[in-house]
């Protein structure tokens, strides 16, 4: 992600920042421009202190602490861009369902900051009827015999569990799984890749491109599933997939692969944006040396996103792990993965007829 800044004391700031500390003012972000503003108050109205033309309300779910973003004042929708797409939120007022929520919503946000972005269609389901894209965030029935609220996507509706924002019991899935990284971001940008799926693959006409890469989605996927549960991986599934999960189904691999790509996109923006540079000393190999100064949201090809990246995680894995932490990130881009992303990043750039 972008580095933000007071535009009134230039204090640095993070993407869900509400207020300043350093000067006071109130923030807010305007997601077409990318810009968090500092602004200042006329009665309902917000203007940005650095250009106050602007007139801007807050998202309605700002009075939760759940978002921070700004909707044009003339504009009659009361959620953003973001909210906007929610369908169903827990009971607010129920134990520590506000608390996750927030979290959730972090997440969300974050993943729609990189959709907008990358120019990506984000249809409601006013414009795509029974397939718009919406979110509903389950609270599980505490009581015996109730339905269990599975995380998931179906046909445009991405679903998940609020205890994915209990911090204890999702790492504790984790483990029971046997998953090296679980995070509520991760899950935000594995769903969507589904969601993409049905969009830019299925109906945008890469169905023969897309198997061609990705294996045949056309085998059955509850099967597979099962398969995957009962005897799990293949011994050799890292030279062909960025996961274990990746290798029950097709889906499954162009979704995991999907959330990757946002995953390192997102942070080499946050790399370059800090001006890093690997170059380890007493090390000649170039492939190890690399100034991240490059836009991951540009045009080029995917290898100039792999060759910044390997150099980015092994110094942070490295300095992980002189702190006694577990990997950043902890997963081999094979060639076979690196073709499966450039395939992701040729979809998302519009270059594939």
């Amino acid at each position: 992600m972008q580095l933000f800044q007071c535009q009134k004391c230039s204090q640095l700031l993070y993407f869900e920042n509400t207020l300043c500390e350093t000067c006071g003012s109130t923030l807010g972000y305007e997601p077409i421009g990318a810009r968090l503003q500092a602004l200042q108050a006329d009665e309902d109205i917000w203007r940005p202190i650095a250009d106050p033309s602007y007139d801007y309300r807050f998202c309605a779910n700002a009075k939760y602490s759940a978002c921070n973003w700004l909707i044009p004042a003339e504009n009659s929708d009361l959620f953003c861009l973001a909210c906007r797409h929610n369908r169903t939120i827990p009971a607010l007022a129920e134990g520590e369902n506000l608390l996750r929520w927030q979290k959730l919503e972090y997440a969300k946000h974050r993943l729609f900051y990189q959709l907008i972005k990358l120019r990506l269609p984000l249809p409601t389901n006013a414009e795509l009827p029974g397939h718009g894209l919406v979110f509903d965030f389950l609270a599980e029935v505490q009581q015996p015999g109730a339905a269990k609220v599975m995380t998931g996507h179906d046909d445009g509706l991405i679903t998940l569990n609020l205890q994915e924002a209990d911090d204890a019991a999702r790492e504790k899935l984790r483990a029971e799984m046997h998953e090296p990284y679980r995070t509520l971001l991760g899950h935000f940008r594995h769903e969507i890749g589904h969601f993409y799926w049905d969009l830019l693959v299925r109906d945008g006409g890469k169905l023969d491109r897309c198997r061609e890469v990705f294996g045949d989605d056309r085998d059955d996927y509850n099967q597979a599933l099962q398969r995957h549960y009962q005897f799990g991986a293949p011994a050799d599934w890292q030279e062909h997939f960025i996961s274990q999960y990746a290798t029950t189904h097709p889906w499954e691999d162009f979704a995991e692969t999907w959330a990757h790509y946002l995953h390192i996109i997102d942070t080499l923006e946050t790399a370059s944006a800090f001006r890093l540079g690997v170059h380890p000393g007493r090390i000649d190999d170039p492939e190890l040396h690399a100034d991240i100064t490059l836009n991951p949201y540009g045009e080029g090809p995917v290898e100039g996103l792999i060759q910044a990246w390997l150099p980015l995680t092994f110094a942070v894995n490295s300095l992980n792990r002189s702190m006694g932490i577990a990997d950043l990130y902890p997963f081999i881009l094979s060639p076979t993965v690196v073709t499966k992303m450039g395939f992701i990043h040729d979809l998302v750039q519009g270059r594939m007829n």
